[in-house]
């Protein structure tokens, strides 16, 4: 069994900073990709930010030079460093982890995590 587990999320005025982590754990054997994504109240799923197992990132227009995301392949952690928060980046933040579990291996699957709500109020 593969888990991921956020931490990080809550209520923060507009102009603060949080910090979202998410470990992976269990049976793993290679974590590949991982990011967040979110989900606003009526909205589709939205992808925030990726980033390889290389550490080559990739963020989504609105957040660029706001939000960071980053990771340590040590500990199958990845974190989101957001600052300057808007009203908009309201919503529930996912993590998301390509991973070879060494029950399967030679299958990379998507896991993901039960979100952590980030709530910013103007």
């Amino acid at each position: 069994q593969v888990q991921l587990v956020e931490s990080g999320g809550g209520l923060v005025q507009a102009g603060g900073s949080l910090r979202l982590s998410c470990a992976a754990s269990g049976s793993i054997f290679s974590v590949n990709a991982m990011g967040w994504y979110r989900q606003a109240p009526g909205k589709k799923r939205e992808l925030v930010a990726t980033i390889d197992s290389g550490g080559s990132t990739n963020y989504e227009d609105s957040v660029v030079g706001r939000f960071a995301i980053s990771r340590d392949n040590a500990k199958n952690t990845v974190y989101l460093q957001m600052n300057s928060l808007k009203a908009e980046d309201t919503a529930v933040y996912y993590c998301n982890a390509h991973i070879t579990s060494t029950q399967a291996m030679g299958v990379q699957l998507d896991y993901w995590g039960q979100g952590t709500q980030v709530t910013v109020s103007a």
